[in-house]
């Protein structure tokens, strides 16, 4: 039996094959109806090792250290079954299995394995993108999705996705204006393609094109309307472009009405919402109590160090409602965690990790010449955080920061100049601001005292 991609599946019934393309559609689309059909799949045909590794992997990608146990038992309900016959099946139980041990990048390049035989199989497409993402290789990221391309035309019901994946790539890896075209031709192809609209977002998000992003967002509502949280990550990104264009009070409304109306812990939640209350603070604004509900999901999540990208937001939450004994819990773990040196996730808790976390509880002391030593150190190699480069930038712009008040002016532009070239060369308002900054503070340090 082959499923909707016509890739070969172990399975029995053609209603379960139907729950499984139901399935991988949800994902590609990250429907909110993605679990329920995971688990009509598994009702159906208990003994489909795919649905299983599948639901393991997709609870390990919500970064929760409660959620290893869940990933654990599929494993171990796998270990129960009949080794699968198909290779593509034995691949995504390896991968899950690897996870669980820690080799994340050995899982990511497990589902390799199959694009390297079955290019067109978009499930394994999209989580191999998944994994990419969540570690910070863009690289891979981009590489992966330019060898599978070719074999894509499009009456491939992926393909609009696979646009939507790839104009993604495109913007992590700097090719702007590709990442925008390619991107509108796959949201053309899969409407209900939030990936793909986002990865469009970001390319404008990049370039300074505030008008132009908003313009894209505004009206296409449903496409993200049926997703899953991440529809509140793209209320974030229209809530960025807002501040940009200086409408804060709209800012503060999608925040409180879209951006947080589910009061969750997921860390990407936690992201969106701390990302942005922190650029509202460094733009000198009053965000009134809202860091609280953040720093009390953050005091809960000081153990889990499953990603460092989480714990960084669990960070800026702690120091926006000023947890010093949760900072020091936090630091404490992760420093035990990058010591320990025993996962790709530790290793990544050591660098950047390490100096990331000391900078930002530096820069919540007001010690900013400390802070910006320690956040320089790490934004050499801050894309192995993980996210992208618009979820990254809030800890940029705290690097700046730290460097113009502790009066490091030279090594401050110099780092919004690099900031500015990754960017395309575009200068935001962030950018203008600080720049104006620097100049003003230079000139009073210049001026000579009145005789």
């Amino acid at each position: 039996m082959n499923d909707i991609f016509g890739t070969e599946v172990s399975l029995e019934t053609t209603a379960a094959c139907d729950a499984w393309n139901e399935m991988q559609l949800a994902f590609l689309a990250h429907s909110a109806a993605t679990p329920g059909h995971l688990a009509n799949v598994l009702e159906r045909e208990p003994g489909f090792a795919a649905a299983h590794a599948v639901k393991g992997l997709f609870y390990l990608m919500l970064g929760k250290r409660e959620l290893f146990s869940v990933a654990t038992e599929a494993m171990q309900a796998i270990n129960a079954l009949p080794a699968p016959r198909l290779a593509r099946e034995r691949h995504m139980v390896r991968a899950l299995e690897l996870w669980l041990e820690g080799h994340i990048f050995q899982a990511r390049d497990e589902i390799e394995k199959i694009l390297k035989v079955l290019p067109t199989d978009a499930l394994a497409m999209k989580v191999s993108h998944a994994i990419s993402f969540i570690m910070g290789d863009h690289k891979m990221m981009r590489q992966s999705l330019e060898n599978v391309l070719p074999a894509y035309d499009p009456t491939h019901k992926a393909s609009g996705y696979l646009k939507g994946c790839y104009a993604f790539a495109l913007e992590e890896t700097g090719e702007y204006a590709r990442a925008e075209e390619i991107g509108r031709e796959g949201v053309l192809q899969a409407p209900d393609d939030a990936w793909g609209l986002h990865a469009v977002a970001h390319a404008y998000d990049m370039t300074a094109q505030t008008a132009k992003g908003l313009d894209w967002l505004t009206g296409r509502e449903a496409s993200w309307a049926h997703c899953n949280n991440f529809r509140y990550h793209v209320w974030w990104h229209k809530a960025l472009m807002l501040l940009e264009s200086g409408q804060v009070d709209q800012v503060f409304d999608l925040y409180d009405r879209e951006i947080r109306a589910d009061k969750t812990d997921d860390y990407r939640d936690i992201s969106n919402g701390t990302a942005l209350l922190q650029r509202l603070e460094l733009y000198g604004h009053d965000v009134g109590n809202r860091w609280e509900e953040m720093a009390d999901f953050s005091e809960n999540r000081t153990e889990d160090g499953c990603l460092i990208f989480a714990d960084l937001h669990y960070m800026l939450a702690l120091m926006g409602g000023n947890r010093k004994d949760a900072i020091r819990k936090i630091m404490a773990r992760m420093q035990r965690d990058a010591a320990r040196n025993g996962s790709d996730a530790d290793r990544v808790m050591a660098n950047p990790g390490l100096a990331a976390m000391s900078g930002l509880e530096a820069f919540s002391e007001a010690d900013f010449s400390g802070a910006f030593a320690q956040l320089s150190t790490a934004r050499k190699t801050m894309q192995l955080a993980g996210g992208s480069h618009a979820q990254r930038d809030v800890f940029d712009r705290i690097t700046i920061d730290a460097g113009i008040r502790s009066g490091a002016f030279d090594a401050a532009e110099a780092f919004l100049k690099d900031r500015q070239m990754q960017r395309g060369g575009a200068e935001d308002n962030f950018a203008s601001v600080r720049f104006q900054m620097i100049s003003d503070a230079r000139g009073d340090a210049q001026k000579q005292p009145a005789e």
